[in-house]
């Protein structure tokens, strides 16, 4: 298997083969709302046809000046809040050993985050490492006064242009912001920062083959080319027909929206690699942002497998029957470690002396969904080839035109975000911020003057 393949044998007790093709006209529509730009929220749709429109000096700059990120910097802190990071972030750490700041073999800088919390003390820390590490920023922001990265990069700049001075701090300074306007835009212009810009017609969670994912991944030493490959592939074989049996984006999303329709209201995403932990993240965002609105979409949750079996198995296997599981399962990992056999056998594991790892997770994978599936939980299965850039690229490009065709079945516009707004201006008002005067003087009479 070569590339990114959808299955849902494990399906076939709770919807039946027919029941899918049922959604054909309904798939078909939503299709062709996509395709054509022509459907709710279509002023952010440039990511459908973004694989096959990359210019080559785009990506030749990039490159350069992450080559140049890596020459400077032991450290480069990434500045940002939502889809302005957790792109990057879900393939760095698919792609990066979780043991890498202890070796740091290939000579590529630790990609650090900030500005994705409000957490004084994890700024405080990563200020005081920082300290003695030579680093250089990336700053994600369209508009660059969202409060948390732009008060993270408030602390950072100070910091940086402290410790290096204002002409050698800017030149460790890369903003991704908007191409014409906003507070990031203006400050990069003032201070000579490189920049990149955030195109107008592609959201934030959608953005992730934008410099705003591919800037900080080549940076971590990785191959945006590979990626953009890999996205570009799944581009073409889910633009090139609405045909539920041979598209799997428009299969995934014709089954889950079935699943919703029958009483479902919880997908878990769920993964054998620890790896892949933010790309469920990620996840996590592009679906929960898009479906969730006018009281519909299904709620997006993740595991970990199997560490989280012993946590969440026994709700997932004997609660209450709400949720499916779309598995991620990855045919071949990067090294092979077998079991070794033992005399003594104390910890009667001998009868798995030989067997490598990956075929002792396979079973697991196996034996979960058996018990899941008894247990009333239906189970899909994406299959990747292996974790790497262009499989990743896959992952990336049919997971959001599937939650495109995901948002138009239930009739919402997936490419908005109007709840996102209220905490904001709750806390603006709570925070006294100029022109907020009315709305803290009602939230203060709210909360009892508090």
């Amino acid at each position: 298997m070569k590339h990114l393949t959808f299955q849902y044998k494990h399906v076939a007790s709770f919807l039946t083969e027919e029941e899918i093709l049922l959604m054909q006209e309904e798939i078909d529509t939503c299709h062709s709302l996509l395709v054509e730009k022509a459907g709710k929220g279509n002023q952010f749709l440039g990511w459908i046809d973004l694989p096959s429109k990359i210019e080559e000096n785009l990506l030749q700059s990039i490159e350069n000046d992450a080559r140049s990120l890596r020459q400077k910097a032991e450290i480069i802190v990434v500045v940002g809040i939502g889809g302005s990071y957790l792109g990057a972030r879900a393939v760095i750490e698919a792609l990066t050993s979780p043991f890498s700041a202890f070796e740091n073999s290939l000579g590529n800088p630790a990609i650090l985050w900030a500005g994705n919390s409000l957490s004084q003390d994890y700024h405080a820390d990563l200020l005081s490492l920082l300290d003695k590490k030579d680093y250089a920023l990336i700053i994600i922001s369209k508009s660059g006064t969202t409060t948390e990265p732009a008060i993270a990069f408030r602390l950072l700049k100070n910091h940086i242009e402290k410790k290096y001075g204002l002409e050698e701090a800017s030149s460790r300074i890369i903003a991704i912001t908007d191409g014409t306007k906003g507070a990031l835009k203006s400050l990069s212009e003032k201070h000579g920062y490189r920049t990149y810009v955030i195109p107008d017609d592609i959201g934030g969670r959608y953005s992730v083959l934008t410099p705003v994912g591919l800037l900080p991944i080549a940076a971590a030493g990785f191959n945006i080319r590979q990626l953009i490959s890999g996205a570009h592939e799944m581009q073409k074989i889910c633009t090139g027909t609405s045909t539920i049996l041979d598209n799997p984006a428009a299969c995934y999303a014709a089954i889950r929206n079935s699943l919703y329709r029958m009483g479902s209201q919880i997908e878990l995403l769920v993964n054998y690699e620890p790896q892949l932990h933010y790309f469920t993240e990620w996840w996590k965002q592009l679906f929960g942002e898009s479906d969730g609105k006018e009281n519909e979409g299904l709620f997006p949750a993740g595991a970990d497998f199997t560490s989280d079996l012993h946590s969440l198995g026994q709700y997932i296997q004997e609660g209450q029957r709400i949720l499916f599981e779309t598995v991620i399962h990855i045919q071949k990992p990067k090294r092979a470690l077998s079991i070794p056999f033992n005399e003594a056998n104390i910890d009667g594991l001998n009868y798995l002396a030989g067997k490598t790892l990956d075929e002792i997770n396979d079973m697991a994978a196996l034996a979960t969904t058996l018990a899941h599936i008894d247990g009333e939980v239906p189970n899909l299965d994406i299959i990747l080839p292996a974790i790497d850039e262009y499989s990743l690229g896959e992952l990336i490009y049919f997971f959001e035109f599937a939650c495109g065709l995901s948002g138009y079945l239930q009739g919402t516009n997936p490419f908005n975000q109007p709840g996102v707004e209220v905490y904001k201006n709750n806390m603006f008002a709570l925070l006294r911020k100029p022109g907020f005067e009315n709305e803290t003087e009602a939230i203060r009479d709210r909360i009892g003057g508090e």
